[in-house]
């Protein structure tokens, strides 16, 4: 069977605004049920707290739970930035970590030292995923996958 994945926005589902915990719950519930294994929970502004009742259901229902690093740049964040948040998803039992670049910024540089610090502090799975709007994704996933993602 080919698993299925789909993209979760933490605590706001599908939508752009917050739901409670139970209705969270509710519908990662009926999702498993109507089949689908992977999800890749993710907070546009990488709140560990918004992701965590998602990522609790998931694994609750038994299917896959990744936990995402939503990659952007700014003096707010670095490398250890993205270390401490890797962490806390790992401490919420995530069973791997996906690096979303959803705005194709990540470099190739970036990338490599991104995923060779993960991969040297954590034992987690890591997928990368990329967008080619700058023209760097094939780059990046190129020195990501030297670097072990």
């Amino acid at each position: 069977k080919t698993p299925l994945q789909m993209l979760l926005r933490g605590q706001n589902l599908l939508g752009y605004r917050h739901y409670a915990d139970d209705v969270v719950e509710r519908f990662v519930e009926r999702a498993v049920k109507n089949g689908m294994d992977v999800f890749r929970v993710f907070d546009a502004m990488n709140d560990p707290r918004n992701m965590k009742a998602a990522l609790q259901a998931v694994r609750s229902h038994g299917a896959h739970a990744q936990g995402t690093l939503s990659y952007t740049t700014s003096p707010a964040h670095t490398l250890q930035t993205w270390l401490d948040l890797t962490e806390q998803l790992l401490e919420t039992g995530v069973d791997s970590i996906a690096i979303k670049d959803m705005s194709g910024i990540l470099t190739p540089m970036a990338a490599f030292e991104l995923v060779s610090e993960i991969k040297k502090r954590f034992e987690v799975r890591l997928h990368l995923h990329c967008h080619a709007t700058t023209g760097m994704a094939e780059m990046a996933l190129l020195k990501a996958i030297e670097a072990g993602v």
